[in-house]
């Protein structure tokens, strides 16, 4: 889909300094290795990660014009280095490209960066090379949305069904969602559509949680005087660090649900530290202070231990997140079909960035959209979307 001329000032008169994506050519790059040193206040500490430096593997495309395309890849610090040299192996593939040839069928732009033959060997899309690959992918969205001067969600938003399928490769995925499942999906969302985007338009923000205030290694009185001042900004969702030690988390979940009450939502974070069966021993013993879920019990690789982890936290109202360091679509996929989870945690930064988050929102809406699917997808107390809490969810204000 090549994009059409912007009107940037709103008044239908388009800039002179437009120039079509035809002649926008990626002429280069650079990569930056960026880090800094939050381990010296232990802000983003938890079980497993007692002292990060919060990183970015930074890539920034140059065309034959002003215009940049830039994109990022998270981590934590060490390491940081070997991801921003895979972002530049993969961007050299870009090179030369014009902007119109790769937003033409960003599927394919996709399929084209992820198969280097010798590249491949050392994922094949998870890892390093997939973070590398992430930071391109999205370098390239955020190019294409300087382009169009339209921010990328609105991009993705403005899309008929045919241009969204077209951005996925479904390579993988068919026996979860096939284009023609996801072509039909979409087209019956577009009935309502106009008043989604309209409601977008109008919103301030969006739904969201912070987690600033529940960093493992802050004191009680810093985690107190955070969840205070997150309060006056008018946030009532909160996410706290577990999994460190069990008496310590059920103080720290106490003097949370004092300060914010039962009427707010409060989540919990173990990041992967627990076995199977430590983690629902030890959840068992937090359920009291009612959290919504929580997010990485065990090993993120672990499909069919986050569904005995959902199977036994289900009665007590506990969900299950996982998916900050869920690789790729096809993991996702597994999760769906085992139902082992109630939230999907993706991160546009370690999946193979925009492309493969779209292929895991049409499989995670497919799921609650057919019928077909629910049958295929149960959970434990019959389909999640039948039930109190998955209608809480659907019925949510939705963008």
């Amino acid at each position: 889909m090549a994009p059409s001329r912007t009107d940037t000032n709103g008044n239908g008169e388009f800039t002179s300094s437009y120039t079509p994506a035809s002649e926008v050519k990626i002429t280069g790059f650079e990569a930056h290795d960026l880090r800094f040193p939050t381990s010296l206040d232990l802000s983003g500490s938890d079980a497993m990660n007692p002292g990060p430096n919060y990183s970015a593997a930074y890539i920034i495309l140059k065309t034959n014009t002003e215009l940049q395309g830039h994109g990022f890849a998270f981590t934590i610090g060490r390491g940081n280095n070997l991801c921003t040299t895979a972002a530049e192996m993969i961007a050299e593939r870009l090179v030369g490209k014009s902007l119109a040839e790769l937003t033409e069928n960003m599927g394919q732009t996709w399929r084209h960066l992820v198969s280097d033959s010798q590249l491949r060997w050392v994922g094949p899309e998870k890892g390093v090379i997939h973070l590398g690959l992430s930071t391109c992918v999205n370098a390239v969205w955020d190019l294409w949305g300087r382009h169009l001067n339209k921010p990328v969600w609105k991009i993705v938003a403005d899309m008929s069904p045919e241009e969204f399928v077209k951005c996925i490769d479904f390579r993988y995925i068919i026996d979860a969602i096939t284009p023609e499942e996801a072509m039909a999906l979409l087209r019956e969302q577009e009935k309502t559509k106009a008043a989604r985007l309209e409601d977008a338009r109008v919103s301030k923000a969006v739904p969201a949680y912070t987690t600033q205030a529940g960093w493992l290694g802050f004191s009680d009185e810093k985690m107190v005087q955070l969840i205070k001042s997150n309060l006056a900004l008018g946030m009532d969702k909160f996410k706290f660090k577990v999994g460190g030690n069990l008496e310590d988390d059920k103080r720290r979940l106490q003097i949370a649900r004092d300060t914010i009450g039962y009427d707010r939502m409060l989540m919990v974070d173990a990041n992967q530290v627990w076995s199977v069966p430590e983690a629902i021993e030890y959840m068992l013993q937090l359920v009291k202070y009612k959290p919504l879920f929580i997010e990485e019990p065990t090993s993120p690789d672990d499909i069919l231990g986050h569904a005995e982890i959902r199977k036994a936290l289900k009665p007590h109202g506990v969900g299950v997140a996982t998916g900050e360091h869920c690789q790729n679509r096809v993991m996702f996929k597994q999760l769906l079909q085992a139902g082992s989870i109630d939230y999907c945690q993706i991160d546009a930064c370690r999946l193979g960035g925009v492309n493969e988050v779209m292929a895991v929102l049409l499989m995670a809406k497919n799921v609650e959209y057919t019928s077909e699917a629910i049958e295929k997808y149960t959970y434990p107390s019959g389909s999640f979307w039948k039930s109190d809490q998955g209608h809480a969810i659907i019925n949510e204000p939705k963008l």
